[in-house]
Parts: structure tokens; C-alpha cells; sequence
């Protein structure tokens, strides 16, 4: 562990940063929110005194949600993907302690961390040391990195391979960066954050640039994004949040998901 556990934890989207300060950008951000209360801080070190404790559940075959209970700022979980030759986490929680790290050496550890956007970058460079992995990021987000850190890989384009099996591609809906993750293993896995949002109707997705202020992406991203998706095939899909799980025609699912999308909203009757 880093040991640094006064480094100030936003408690509304769990974002750490490398320094004291008054504000939090992320939050500031129109894609996020400051509670009306006001700016409150946290920290790793109040986090373990609290009464928080980490969840470690499976959610599909070799894919391992790890989240935090009672949950903490957004409250999304991570995965941990197994695929045998390599274990990569998707996506990152702001809680982390010796416990939790041993439960993930006990299924095989991780050998690097991919991120969707910066909602979810929270305590990053924590899992990164604590596991001594590099941390994969696109570089149109990096504005948004509250601790920068030496082991942040920031990767350019489309599309980036992080193994023969996992593909990082970015679909700039909700950052300019976002990203989702293509696992080409069987009929194929896309985890997907709320980049593509699994939504209680299981037979649909949604596309936001803001979830929590309502407002939608773009049509022209939400466009380009279905067609970066085309060439790849995936049955489930993993969305942020414990138990989001498409199990079935996941393609198909954002497909009409999106052509449904642009024909709401354009249509100018």
C-alpha cells in the first residue's frame, strides 16, 4: 500500500487528488454535481476507519465485481477480468485496503488497469501501487487526472489492444475519451461503464453525456460510436453497477439502442 491516506477523496465521485484544495473540477463539471451542502472531503485513511468494507462478487464467468458497502460516492463497482494469461481490473473504486488487495491476489492479482472515463479514475494510483501495474487511459481525458502518476499510460486513437482477447475502444460518449473494453472470448463481452449505460429495461441502452443532470449525448457521437461498434461482436455486456448484465444479444441490443436514439432525436415533428 502507498501509505499516503490523508490525500484528499471527494465524497461526491470519489476522485483523489494530490494535494489539498477548495474545489473539485469533476464535480464542478456540468457532467457531475456539488451536493447543496457544499464541496466535502473524505480520505483513504477516514474511509478504512469507516464503516465501509469491500464487496467482492461475481457478476459473469471470470468477471468479478469489486465495490465498497455501504457504497461511496457514485457508487459504481469494478471488474476484474480474468482471461487466463493476463487479469486486468475495469474501472476502479475509491476504497482499497490490505484485505481487499489479498482477496485479489487470491484470484490471480492484476496486471494493469483500464478506465471508461474520469468519473471513475478515484483512487487510481492507490491500486496501481499496491498492485505495481500500469494504469491505461485515453489521452483526451487527461485533463481530468487528479493525481497524476508516473504509471498513467495514456493511449491515443480509436482503439488500443491491451491483449490478443481485450480491446480498448474509445466512443467519446459522455467524456471525449470514453471507453469501453471488448473481450473477444466465446460470443464475445463489452464492458462498458456508463459509457454504454445498461438500464433496467435489459432489452435497451442509454447514451448520456450527463446522467445525474439528464442531459443526452449528441446524436453525431452517439452515431459515430455504434458504427466504431459494428465490426465487433458481443453477446453480454457489463454495465457500471452491481448485477447491470445484458446476458444476451448485447450487439443487437445497442444497435436498436442507438437507432432508436437518433430517431428520437432528430425527429423535428
Amino acid at each position: 500500500m502507498s501509505g499516503e491516506n490523508d490525500l484528499p477523496i471527494c465524497a461526491t465521485c470519489g476522485m483523489q487528488y494530490d494535494a489539498p484544495r477548495p474545489d473539485c473540477p469533476i464535480c464542478e463539471d456540468e457532467r457531475q454535481y456539488v451536493p447543496p451542502s457544499g464541496q466535502r472531503w473524505s480520505s483513504l485513511g477516514e474511509l478504512r476507519e469507516g464503516p465501509y468494507t469491500a464487496r467482492v462478487a461475481e457478476q459473469g464467468p471470470d468477471v468479478i465485481g469489486i465495490g465498497t458497502e455501504p457504497w461511496f460516492g457514485i457508487g459504481q463497482r469494478a471488474l476484474l477480468v480474468r482471461t487466463g494469461s493476463r487479469n486486468v481490473l475495469w474501472d476502479c473504486v475509491a476504497y482499497l485496503d490490505d484485505d481487499l488487495v489479498a482477496k485479489v491476489n487470491e484470484l490471480g492479482g492484476i496486471s494493469g488497469i483500464a478506465i471508461s472515463h474520469p468519473h471513475y479514475y478515484t483512487t487510481m494510483v492507490e491500486w496501481s501501487r499496491a498492485f505495481d501495474v500500469p494504469i491505461y487511459l485515453h489521452e483526451k481525458d487527461k485533463r481530468w487526472i487528479g493525481r497524476p502518476d508516473p504509471a498513467v499510460r495514456l493511449w491515443s486513437g480509436e482503439r488500443y489492444s491491451l491483449t490478443p482477447e481485450l480491446t480498448l475502444i474509445n466512443l467519446g460518449v459522455h467524456f471525449a475519451g470514453g471507453t469501453v473494453l471488448h473481450w473477444n472470448r466465446g460470443d464475445g463481452a463489452l464492458l462498458s461503464g456508463d459509457i454504454v449505460q445498461v438500464i433496467p429495461n435489459r432489452e435497451w441502452v442509454a447514451f448520456m453525456y450527463s446522467y445525474p443532470n439528464f442531459i443526452p449525448e449528441r446524436p453525431r457521437v452517439v452515431r459515430l460510436a455504434a458504427e466504431l461498434l459494428e465490426p465487433f461482436e458481443f453477446e453480454t455486456i457489463y454495465g457500471a453497477w452491481w448485477d447491470a448484465v445484458i446476458r444476451s444479444d448485447g450487439h443487437e441490443v445497442v444497435r436498436r439502442s442507438a437507432r432508436r436514439y437518433l430517431e428520437y432525436a432528430l425527429d423535428d415533428g
